[in-house]
């Protein structure tokens, strides 16, 4: 009889990453001073790893909302919102909203994941979900939810939602229709083709929906997201945003027509089967918006810093991407590479967040970057220096920066940009394709001992790493290979690193460079 405990027992990613210094998650901030610099381990750092992007959570006047709020109300509510647990506070939140996103009505949820989650009450058994593969897993499992068909298209590829929609009218002609996409893609940066897309959907009939959890506060002239940036507010039916990002909070908000928006109120298990908002959560995010909507200055300066950033990176010859906006990827590559970046990273005064698959495809590994309009040039200079010398110690950019490079253009109102050309590199790995990067015989002879060292530590603790992940069906389709060999997986970085150490013995004085 199997165990269902067993899966959890044989897991060994957490282990081997705890036991080679890689374990870059659940790193415990001990305080923050203003944001954009934290206490972790003892050590102040740097911190471009929030999604704090006008760095509201430090703001007094965000801070005194929810002291107040406090203080009036109390921690919670201790009930949900169809109950005992809405507030006035959470009916002004909405109508304020409401009133910001140009819609009839909003509903507020506890959270940005459960605020996807509820769509799952809106899409029946006969209704067709169009989804973009990059969406995010909140939208993921409010599809999986619901009883609604999913069809997803290649990201940002409206060639094939095209043929999935045309296929939909075809063969389920009276199927209730809605393209789903991420305004701004969290991991790579770069926006939604919204223009395409409200095209298609009065083509075929369909309904359109946002998730602006990257924008709302940040595109737009007044920062109502996506849809504004790209001038089509009207076309655009369901609009969601979260309030942990710019709003400096802690919850989501879905906003459209209000016999939809009444309708989740009153059917979705996500709304009424959960405590809701806090009082102190729901002051800070209408304070939040009290700012947003009198500062456009914080905007404009997180625009400028995005635009710094994309262009320093690139200068010394890093690789952001596709991204238009304040998500800066610095594309590393191996998975392997990007953790020992990110702890050289950490180690030097510098919170980032190292990206892997299945978040991004194979061979796409990136250190993912983030910035606050709070952020100061010095501190910015900082980071763009502690990336070049650890890119270069790292060979992921060459020691002399590129005479050239492609300057990035940022989504600033009016630009109607939505990403930047990829290179070559960055194209190959989004499609799940890459190289590797092997050396042969005669390359390794002409090197010297040092050299050979390093690049033996590189295989061994890349092997350390994945041998680990490597699963009793991965042995079988390498031509049916022993047992044996399985068995003995866990021995063979330590009998490379021996038969190293003992090369190294041997020709340690020895230099064939």
């Amino acid at each position: 009889m199997s165990d269902v405990f067993e899966k959890c027992r044989s897991w060994k990613d957490y282990r081997i990453a705890k036991a080679t210094g890689l374990y870059p998650y659940y790193r415990a901030i001990e305080e923050s001073y203003g944001a954009t610099e934290v206490q972790i381990e003892g050590r102040r750092i740097i911190m471009v790893g929030s999604n704090n992007y006008l760095g509201l959570s430090a703001d007094p006047r965000v801070k005194e909302a929810a002291i107040k709020a406090v203080e009036r109300y109390g921690t919670t509510c201790s009930g949900s919102r169809l109950l005992n647990g809405t507030l006035a506070l959470h009916e002004e939140l909405e109508q304020r909203l409401a009133k910001f996103l140009n819609r009839e009505a909003a509903v507020v949820i506890s959270t940005g994941f459960q605020t996807n989650l509820a769509l799952s009450s809106i899409l029946g058994r006969h209704d067709i979900v169009f989804a973009d593969r990059q969406n995010h897993a909140s939208l993921v499992d409010g599809i999986r939810l619901s009883f609604a068909t999913e069809r997803k298209f290649r990201h940002n590829d409206l060639e094939h939602l095209e043929q999935l929609l045309q296929q939909a009218a075809e063969k389920e002609p009276k199927a209730g229709k809605i393209i789903i996409t991420d305004g701004v893609f969290s991991m790579e940066g770069d926006l939604c083709d919204l223009p395409r897309i409200v095209e298609l959907a009065q083509k075929y009939g369909a309904r359109v929906m946002t998730d602006d959890a990257h924008s709302m506060g940040v595109l737009g002239e007044k920062g109502r997201g996506t849809s504004e940036y790209f001038g089509l507010e009207k076309e655009t039916d369901l609009v969601m945003g979260t309030f942990s990002k710019s709003f400096a909070s802690l919850g989501g908000v879905l906003s459209g027509p209000s016999d939809v928006i009444n309708y989740i109120r009153h059917k979705s298990r996500s709304v009424i089967f959960s405590a809701s908002m806090t009082p102190a959560t729901v002051a800070s995010a209408l304070k939040a918006l009290e700012i947003i909507e009198a500062e456009p200055q914080r905007r404009a300066r997180l625009l400028d810093i995005a635009e710094k950033m994309h262009n320093g990176f690139r200068a010394m010859g890093f690789d952001t991407g596709v991204s238009v906006t304040p998500v800066v990827p610095v594309h590393i590559g191996d998975q392997v590479k990007c953790f020992r970046f990110w702890r050289a990273l950490h180690e030097a005064g510098v919170f980032a967040n190292p990206v892997i698959p299945p978040a991004v495809e194979a061979g796409h590994a990136l250190i993912r970057t983030s910035y606050m309009a709070t952020h100061t040039d010095e501190q910015l200079d900082r980071v763009l220096d502690i990336f070049e010398q650890i890119g270069k110690k790292l060979d992921v950019i060459p020691q002399t920066r590129p005479s050239t490079y492609t300057p990035v253009q940022i989504a600033r109102p009016g630009t109607m940009v939505r990403n930047n050309k990829a290179s070559e590199k960055w194209a190959a790995a989004s499609e799940g394709h890459h190289g590797t990067n092997g050396f042969t015989l005669d390359q390794l002879s002409r090197m010297s001992s040092r050299e050979v060292a390093g690049k033996l530590f590189d295989a061994v603790e890349t092997l350390t790493w994945r041998a680990a992940n490597l699963q009793p069906e991965d042995i079988r389709k390498l031509g049916q290979m022993p047992m044996k060999l399985w068995e003995k997986r866990a021995n063979i970085p330590g009998m490379l690193l021996e038969k190293g150490a003992n090369f190294f013995i041997r020709n340690g004085h020895e230099d064939r460079s």
